[in-house]
């Protein structure tokens, strides 16, 4: 690894066909683009260990989400955090997780495992993996600090045939828009024809180990040349054609080294050694992991708890209801038998005195004395039964009285219910959030692009972004308006001797911009591109649409409009030359925006603006 004066640190990681050592650029693999490919067994995953090794030697630390279980072996030489759902694994994590574990990565350095192979629900490996790249992307607008995020198996989350999931389009979403906040990300797969063209065309950095069917090699064809859709498939175990936007080569053929640690991934067989000793994280960082996860378990223990609680609630207040009805019952049936009571209409019998009774008493005169003996009985037992109806009225009334109270008893148990309902989808929200506070609102959808408080606000100082080991790298946007050469204001990473050379502090580079004399690299400004201004345009979309089939950003199309509006018409090499892209790049780009009727061309070699849209940059930039 080269520590030049220039400050741009590169790793080794093989050798060309030529024979000579390939060294690649520590900030472009941290904060770009990357895509390897191969089938199983051609050396896809034995070059991202090597590039793992390497920048973890160099002391900068990294994400793995590994799909597999095949990266732990790393951890042979490296202290790195491995964490996922298996024993062997340093922590057991879930989603709610995943903002310390971000924390830990940008902000303590920690190395980190990610290993999703253990997880019996995929759903929570998906939402592990899609809360964690959110709160990289989240905190990398603040920090802006060069950081790689490498996912396996990266066709199952973006697939070309299938459906893109929230998952997939936040990674697409990295592999567009986080460069210029610092995060890069490497997605590796054995299937291109697999994986969503989306994410391999924004990719500026790409390796093709051994492939070899036929929708696999036509995917090769279509991105470098039909001519090695034919050689791909001939490449030796480790061999790989690697193509870069950041030299003039188009393509070269590359033997990559082998790795140095534990090959976790290789296929068993009867010569396998023994698992070599790995080193690990301190006890107190997974200390502090742990009590995460007993602080989810107790919230846990909380939930069920409470939703114990609440079935008791409810089933007494069925017992109630049930107690209610019942005493509704009683009381209906008491008005009846009172009503039927003092209904019938009751005769006093006149008896005949006693003379009348001795002198002319017939043979009936005892049946009447008997039939009013009965009568007198009858009224003695209605006054007694009016006597208890009484008392059954005033056992209603209370009766009634205690219906009104548990009635009331019931309205509050209700209230009561609802209060721990709403308490429980509280506990569960802040346990899904994994933060014990109310969920944050989407927050990579949040603030896309910076407003113009914002970049008023900050400093210059927040775009400077310090590497391991104490290297500080510029980072940041350039004014649009501000360089002669119509550069726009993509992410600009560069140094002393890329177009800078000799400048001193408070002098200005060659394109109008800021030099910093102390670290001798270019500062550059916060202002959106005019790419940013023409996405909501038909232009716009015509820009997308070209950038998707070539090899070029949306952001270069914009800077090649740019440079185009100020000096046309021109070839393709000064095209190149000051978008500064390799020439093979920008012709296919340029192809494409003539196909998109973007550009024309005054002759076979140099082009020009079509009308309707210098019409249209000229009326953005009225706005």
């Amino acid at each position: 690894m080269s520590d030049d004066s220039d400050q741009q640190r590169e790793i080794l990681v093989g050798e060309t066909d030529d024979g000579d050592d390939l060294y690649l650029p520590v900030v472009e693999l941290l904060t770009g683009r990357g895509f390897v490919t191969g089938k199983s067994g051609s050396g896809k995953s034995n070059t991202a260990s090597v590039i793992a090794e390497e920048l973890l030697e160099a002391g900068f630390p990294l994400l793995i989400v590994d799909t597999d279980g095949e990266y732990y072996g790393l951890k042979e030489e490296y202290e790195m955090l491995h964490a996922g759902a298996d024993e062997e694994c340093d922590i057991q994590i879930g989603p709610e997780h995943a903002e310390q574990m971000a924390e830990l990565a940008l902000e303590e350095n920690v190395p980190i495992i990610l290993d999703v192979s253990g997880y019996l629900d995929e759903d929570v490996a998906d939402e592990l993996l899609r809360k964690i790249a959110r709160q990289l992307f989240v905190k990398e607008k603040k920090l802006k600090k060069p950081f790689l995020l490498v996912v396996e198996e990266v066709h199952e989350y973006i697939p070309e045939g299938g459906g893109v999931g929230e998952t997939g389009n936040l990674l697409i979403k990295i592999s567009k828009r986080g460069r210029k906040h610092g995060l890069g990300i490497l997605g590796i797969s054995q299937r291109p024809a697999d994986v969503k063209k989306d994410f391999i065309t924004q990719a500026n950095w790409l390796v093709w180990h051994r492939l070899t069917w036929n929708n696999d090699t036509k995917v090769v064809g279509r991105i470098i040349d039909t001519e090695y859709s034919e050689l791909v498939s001939d490449l030796n175990d480790g061999q790989a054609f690697v193509q870069t936007d950041w030299t003039d080569v188009e393509v070269r053929k590359v033997q990559f080294r082998r790795k140095r640690t534990f090959d976790a991934g290789a296929t068993p067989g009867l010569d396998d050694f023994e698992r070599p000793d790995l080193k690990s994280v301190s006890d107190s960082l997974v200390g502090d992991l742990e009590k995460i996860s007993e602080r989810k378990e107790r919230e846990q223990d909380r939930i069920n708890e409470l939703e114990n609680e609440l079935e008791k609630k409810e089933k007494r207040i069925e017992t109630l209801e049930d107690e209610l009805e019942s005493a509704r019952d009683v009381s209906s049936a008491a008005r009846q038998m009172a009503d039927a009571l003092t209904r019938p209409e009751t005769f006093q019998t006149q008896l005949p005195d006693e003379s009348a009774a001795g002198a002319g008493a017939g043979p009936g005169s005892e049946d009447v004395r008997q039939l009013h003996e009965e009568i007198v009985d009858l009224e003695t037992e209605r006054d007694e039964l009016e006597e208890k109806l009484a008392d059954r009225e005033d056992r209603i009334e209370k009766l009634e009285l205690q219906v009104e109270s548990r009635a009331d008893a019931m309205e509050r148990l209700r209230e009561e219910n609802e209060g721990l309902r709403e308490r429980v989808r509280r506990l569960k929200e802040r346990i899904d959030s994994g933060s014990g506070s109310d969920p944050d609102p989407d927050p990579v959808s949040d603030r896309e692009t910076g407003s113009a408080a914002d970049s008023e606000a900050a400093p210059e100082t927040d775009d400077a972004i310090v590497q391991a080991g104490g290297d500080p790298v510029e980072f940041g946007y350039t004014d649009p308006g501000s360089a002669p050469d119509g550069n726009s204001a993509e992410t600009e990473i560069r140094t002393a001797g890329e177009g800078s050379a000799g400048a001193t502090a408070g002098s200005e580079g060659d394109d109008g911009t800021a030099v910093d004399g102390d670290s001798g690299l270019v500062v550059a400004t916060d202002q959106e591109s005019l790419a940013d201004r023409l996405e909501s345009t038909p232009l716009g979309e015509r820009l997308e649409a070209a950038s998707e089939r070539s090899q070029c950003t949306v952001e270069t199309a914009g800077r090649v409009l740019g440079v185009l509006a100020r000096d046309e018409p021109l070839e393709t090499e000064a095209i190149a030359e000051r978008v500064e892209r390799s020439p093979v790049a920008v012709q296919g780009l340029l192809s494409e925006l003539r196909t998109e009727a973007v550009l024309d061309r005054r002759d076979e070699r140099s082009y020009l603006l079509e009308d309707d849209v210098r019409s249209t940059l000229l009326s953005v930039e009225n706005d």
